[in-house]
């Protein structure tokens, strides 16, 4: 073999350099692209199975805390209404046929009237906002006029107010009605018999005397209730219910 022949094929063929290096690089390209490739399809699956695990135990979760605020309430509750029982709304004990709340309070003149002395006997309560007010007197110098017809009737007639008794005495005196007054500044027969409550006027909601007028039978049962009396005949009505009782 001839010395060109040797120096030609020593040479290595220009081709196998570059299709060497082709291939190292179509081989990270392929990596490169399977590891892009697989890694949102590995991300997904494992995002959507870890957010279909949260929501039950979310639910779960929710509920629990839900079921744990309502159980001790209950039982509060529950105790609470064994131990107290709620209180009931002023007048709601004022049904015709209940017995009448016992009272024992002071009186214009001296002395306590209770509804023990009245045993045996009808009884009017007429229950006025206040002494020597318009409506208040007209009311009570009504019953007055009829005070001897009651009587004949077999029944008693008393006015009740927060008044002190005091501001009783000169109320009586200045119309010279004849009708004992009753001074309940504590409000407890008012409230006992449904006579103070919320009232409006003017636009303003207040806690005060509800007009209110009760008989009382023979029996010492309520025999009628009257609420938001208007005071123009009233006193004649309440007779005619003494007369048909």
């Amino acid at each position: 073999m001839s010395k060109k022949t040797r120096k030609k094929s020593s040479k290595p063929s220009p081709k196998s350099p570059k299709t060497s290096a082709r291939k190292p690089s179509a081989a990270k390209s392929a990596s490169k692209t399977a590891s892009r490739g697989a890694t949102p399809s590995a991300k997904k699956p494992a995002a959507k199975v870890a957010s279909k695990a949260a929501k039950p135990a979310a639910r779960a979760a929710k509920t629990a805390s839900a079921k744990a605020s309502h159980k001790p309430t209950s039982k509060q509750l529950i105790k609470s209404n064994l131990s107290a029982p709620p209180k009931a709304a002023a007048g709601t004990g004022m049904v015709e046929g209940a017995m009448a709340p016992g009272f024992n309070l002071p009186r214009d003149g001296g002395g306590s009237v209770s509804l023990a002395d009245y045993a045996g006997k009808k009884l009017v309560l007429f229950f006025y906002p206040r002494a020597d007010t318009p409506g208040c007197t007209r009311e009570a110098i009504d019953f007055t006029r009829l005070n001897d017809a009651f009587a004949d009737e077999g029944a008693a007639v008393l006015g009740i107010s927060a008044d002190t008794v005091k501001a009783q005495e000169s109320f009586r005196s200045k119309h010279q009605l004849s009708v004992p007054l009753i001074s309940d500044e504590q409000h407890e027969m008012l409230e006992a018999y449904g006579a103070w409550g919320e009232k409006s006027m003017y636009g303003r909601n207040f806690m005060g005397i509800i007009r209110t007028t009760v008989l009382i039978g023979a029996d010492g049962r309520i025999a009628k209730v009257w609420r938001n009396v208007r005071v123009d005949g009233h006193a004649d009505e309440v007779l005619a219910a003494v007369r048909a009782s």
